[in-house]
């Protein structure tokens, strides 16, 4: 009877090719996030969706803490200066959130809740800059923000509130500085998916698309099981634009007041979105090891000499804790085949299994969620053998991950052919890269163009398809969220 509940239960969870069910289902059946808050947009995390973020953000805080420092701004920001940059709050402007009283009382100047914290923080870098021995600045903060969002709202993916916006703003003597810092955040950033597991697409946005207040925008997108590309990271080029606005200067060496170059760069829990989204299966989540809450789970099986046996399993969980694994024994009064179910819903990366033949033989048999591989180990030095499998795991996952991104990424000589490929992935086609043709390429397509990607993919040799003129540019168009 406990097995046909076990079988009904997995039916509970829509297929994966049924991607938006499946994705909204697995949320709630996962205990990632609770999308029941009486307010659109909003969302409550489980504590095991937190423990998922919080293993994420470890990992973004060890890559940048190497040589930015973490600091907390206001979440309030006076409509005084959030109204500076014209070009900026063009691009928020139906996206605020206005705080108008305090109390019965009318404020004097309205407060914005940050959509994001440009005009938040350069206020204080004005006051913090002086000099060029003060540069550069590199700090970031971790926060949440907010944006009146009037499209479909999507748990983690599209928000009124994101709980989990990193943000990076830094300050350099010069424009090549800061550009050098652009590449380097893109840099952080891909290495960040590497240990995810997730594969990336950096590319530079048109100019028509960059952040409001940049000189260029760089991207870094990676494809949904939908066919849809999901924008998971940016990094921005803001020229001086902002340090005219907020009279950011320096002293140089010679005794000149220079205004300062800057950039910025985020992420949010789109990552997460992806993480779950892109290595999710029929049987629930799957995570790689180091963003897994729990890595491994010990799984008695008792017949006959149970004592032994949970004596065997206690002993390597204690075991792998001491080698640092997060674990749990699941020693419930559930049969084996409730217990599977459990923990493949969990994303658990490794399943250890201890019967009486197992502790004759003095083994374990282990079973992997990326894969299903089951194998028998040696219990005396699992700890190596486990560590060596979750390495193992991770870049199984990147390359299922980087096969499935490849296979969908079409070459494309004519925009109808684009508008073929789009709905079955990133259609890829030469641009000159003249303004007037790009957009002509978007309104024809009905999809934007992404960028001219870095590396291969955005090498070629075509015809822009609006012009005719030659180029060696591939543009990549895509439906986005």
């Amino acid at each position: 009877m406990a097995e046909k509940q076990t079988d009904e239960k997995k039916s509970a969870l829509p297929a994966k090719s049924n991607f938006s069910e499946w994705y909204n289902e697995l949320l709630l059946m996962g205990e990632i996030m609770d999308v029941r808050y009486p307010v659109k947009g909003l969302y409550v995390w489980f504590p095991f969706g937190f423990e998922v973020r919080k293993l994420t953000y470890a990992i973004i805080r060890e890559l940048l803490d190497k040589d930015h420092k973490e600091a907390l701004f206001p979440l309030l920001i006076p409509e005084t200066e959030f109204m500076k940059e014209a070009e900026h709050i063009k691009g928020f402007e139906n996206e605020v959130y206005w705080v108008t009283h305090g109390g019965k009382n009318e404020l004097d100047v309205k407060l914005a809740l940050r959509p994001t914290s440009e005009t938040a923080i350069y206020p204080m870098y004005k006051v913090w800059v002086r000099s060029h021995a003060d540069l550069p600045i590199k700090i970031y903060q971790i926060v949440n923000t907010f944006r009146y969002e009037t499209k479909h709202t999507r748990p983690l993916i599209r928000l009124r509130e994101i709980t989990s916006f990193k943000e990076a703003h830094t300050v350099h003597a010069t424009w090549d500085e800061a550009a050098e810092q652009v590449r380097e955040a893109v840099r952080i950033y891909q290495e960040f998916y590497r240990r995810l597991a997730i594969p990336t697409i950096v590319s530079k946005r048109p100019d028509w698309d960059k952040f409001p207040g940049a000189d260029y925008t760089m991207a870094v997108d990676t494809l949904m099981p939908d066919n849809r590309t999901l924008q998971i990271g940016t990094a921005h080029h803001l020229g001086s634009n902002f340090a005219k606005t907020f009279d950011i200067k320096y002293e140089d060496i010679n005794g000149e007041q220079q205004f300062a170059h800057q950039t910025c760069y985020g992420i949010s829990e789109r990552s997460i979105a992806a993480l779950i989204s892109i290595h999710g299966d029929d049987k629930g989540l799957v995570f790689p090891p180091e963003a897994a809450p729990v890595q491994v789970v010990i799984i008695p099986i008792l017949f006959g000499k149970s004592e032994e046996i949970t004596k065997a399993c206690r002993d390597v969980a204690n075991r792998l804790k001491e080698y640092g694994m997060r674990v749990a024994l699941d020693e419930s009064d559930e049969r084996p085949g409730a217990k599977y179910y459990k923990w493949e819903m969990k994303g658990v990366p490794l399943r250890v299994e201890i019967g009486p033949r197992d502790l004759k033989n003095n083994v374990a048999t282990i079973v992997r969620r990326d894969s299903g591989i089951k194998e028998n180990i040696p219990l005396d030095n699992i700890e190596q053998e486990i560590r060596h499998k979750f390495e193992d795991i991770r870049k199984n996952l990147l390359g299922k991950a980087q096969t499935l991104l490849k296979e969908r990424i079409f070459d494309c000589g004519t925009l109808e052919e684009v508008k073929d490929k789009i709905s079955k992935g990133i259609a890829r086609i030469a641009w000159c890269g003249e303004r007037e043709c790009g957009l002509e390429m978007e309104n024809v397509v009905g999809a934007g163009i992404l960028g001219v990607p870095e590396g291969e993919l955005g090498r070629g040799t075509g015809k822009c398809p609006v012009c005719g003129k030659e180029t060696e540019n591939m543009a990549i168009m895509a439906k986005t969220y």
